[in-house]
């Protein structure tokens, strides 16, 4: 099953938890264990699974981001002005795979799968692919 969410982000850069619908579509898919694969198709933009109990941990993540990156660096080369955005992106990754078990996902207590926005605001896709373990 493959199935595409829509993200709408409000500021430049925010993580934006995305759980429920994830979950959502593993149920739609009715499988039982397997994998979902969730997959953000954006240069500017991650994904990531972290702690979703506690929001200071998504705010010292985008804290530390653009300390590593920051936005007006005068080294940066390209000419649109995001620089940081991609490099924030290629630091946290495009994509997780989430073993599916009893129809769930299988996050732990406080793990949360977060859309991360770096170049906002914006309307985003992401793309979720549930795959079935059955032979």
């Amino acid at each position: 099953m493959f199935e595409e969410i829509e993200v709408s982000s409000k500021s430049r850069e925010e993580f934006i938890d995305i759980t429920r619908s994830v979950e959502n579509v593993v149920k739609k898919s009715a499988v039982h264990e397997g994998f979902c694969i969730v997959y953000v198709p954006h240069t500017t933009a991650g994904v990531t699974v972290n702690e979703n109990a506690d929001p200071s941990v998504c705010r010292d993540i985008l804290g530390m981001l653009s300390r590593l990156a920051p936005r007006d660096d005068p080294q940066y080369r390209h000419s649109e002005g995001n620089s940081d955005s991609h490099i924030k992106s290629a630091l946290i990754g495009f994509s997780h795979m989430i073993p599916i078990h009893d129809s769930r996902l299988t996050l732990g207590t406080w793990q949360g799968v977060f859309f991360c926005e770096f170049d906002g605001p914006r309307r985003r896709s992401v793309f979720v692919s549930v795959i079935s373990a059955k032979m």
